[in-house]
């Protein structure tokens, strides 16, 4: 017996849409925390580089105000105000930091938004007794994603630490001479340095953003693999409880009946089979250019729906024929087919005439012109033969 046989416990079935909703709701999304340190770390150099004069110049000024304008540097108790120069000098720094920071902002919250989309639950911070689980705690800590991470960790020290030893040893030769060179030269040769290490740096954290990107996408789908039984259980579950089901479908039939039963009286005739079949119609040239059903049933209810007619004082017609074919062909609602247009005609135009004899017998019965008759014409079930 395969895994699947065996009652459904293997899961080898892709998450249904609902699994993956649920899953979403509790927290549990594809995200790589490797796509946002590369991301933002590849930002932060270019910032850094593009706006790199600007945050020295400013650091510049802020040590030269501490040097020559406070009284903390220059040991003058008289002038020193210490909250005022402390506050003074941490607003400056914050102002010289502060591209940095909002971009670094922004762009933490664009990558997490690529990666997750608008998210907001509280599942991952609700307490759980699993998380203080001493025995839980050693699985977290043994485990295949923890075993993961850790290499991760150890993968990025080791390609940062031969980066930087690689461009240290190519420039060894250089920094005897800087000893020489203007402060402005040697400057350059060090911030030269450090675009390139910061070049390999992003194309290290990138590539390893991305191969782990891979992973979680792996590890997210293995997680959330589904067995048959779970697949059947949840469709059990969007559908309901068969009981419930069936008093649903009960509930519903019963208020279509009420429904139906309302509208026998604007029904201008109904036609009986008599015994078996009774179905109601309505025609209203301004509402459709067709005869309506408005009702219809057999045994027990075709009696019900004759009760109701005969209480409202609505012409009821015995027609076998045509009681029969309207109960089949018609649902509550829908207009008679053209095959029955001429039957059905003929029923309403005689009971026009008996509602109203002083019109004729070339008077429309309620907008139905009567046709000719190709046999007896109907009447009334209990008062003559059928037709």
């Amino acid at each position: 017996m395969t895994p699947d046989q065996g009652g459904g416990g293997e899961k080898t079935e892709k998450a249904t849409p609902k699994k993956r909703e649920d899953a979403r709701k509790k927290g549990q999304v594809l995200k790589s925390a490797e796509v946002n340190t590369a991301v933002l770390t590849t930002v932060m150099f270019v910032i850094i580089f593009a706006a790199g004069g600007w945050m020295v110049r400013g650091m510049g000024r802020l040590l030269e105000y501490f040097i020559t304008r406070t009284g903390v540097m220059r040991g003058d108790p008289v002038k020193a105000d210490i909250v005022a120069d402390v506050t003074k000098a941490i607003w400056q720094f914050l102002w010289i930091l502060l591209p940095v920071l909002l971009v670094a902002i922004a762009m933490g919250v664009a990558v997490n938004v690529a990666q997750v989309g608008f998210l907001f639950t509280a599942e991952t911070v609700r307490p759980k007794l699993s998380k203080i689980s001493i025995l839980q705690g050693f699985k977290r800590i043994f485990s295949m994603r923890s075993v993961v991470e850790m290499l991760k960790s150890v993968l990025k020290i080791t390609l940062m630490t031969v980066i930087v030893y690689q461009e240290y040893r190519k420039n060894l030769n250089a920094f005897p001479m800087m000893m020489g060179l203007p402060a402005g030269q040697a400057a350059g040769v060090v911030v030269d340095m450090a675009i390139a290490i910061a070049i390999k740096a992003s194309a290290v954290l990138i590539a390893i953003g991305l191969a782990d990107y891979l992973y979680q996408w792996w590890e997210y789908e293995r997680n959330l693999k589904m067995s048959r039984e779970e697949i059947k259980q949840e469709i059990k579950q969007m559908e309901g409880d068969p009981l419930i089901r069936s008093r649903r479908r009960e509930k519903q039939r019963q208020m279509s009946m009420m429904r139906m039963m309302r509208a026998i009286p604007q029904a201008d005739v109904v036609i009986t089979n008599p015994t078996h079949y009774s179905v109601a119609i309505r025609y209203n040239e301004k509402e459709a250019d067709a005869p309506v059903v408005l009702a219809k049933g057999k045994d027990h209810i075709a009696f019900k729906i004759r009760e109701i007619a005969e209480q409202n004082r609505v012409e009821i017609v015995e027609n076998k024929p045509v009681a029969q074919a309207l109960y089949v062909s018609c649902e509550i609602g829908q207009r008679i087919p053209p095959d029955m247009f001429a039957a059905v005609a003929e029923i309403l135009s005689y009971v026009y005439k008996k509602r109203h004899p002083r019109q004729g017998p070339g008077h429309p019965a309620g907008g139905v012109r009567p046709v000719r008759r190709s046999a007896p014409p109907p009447r009334r079930a209990g008062n003559a033969p059928q037709a």
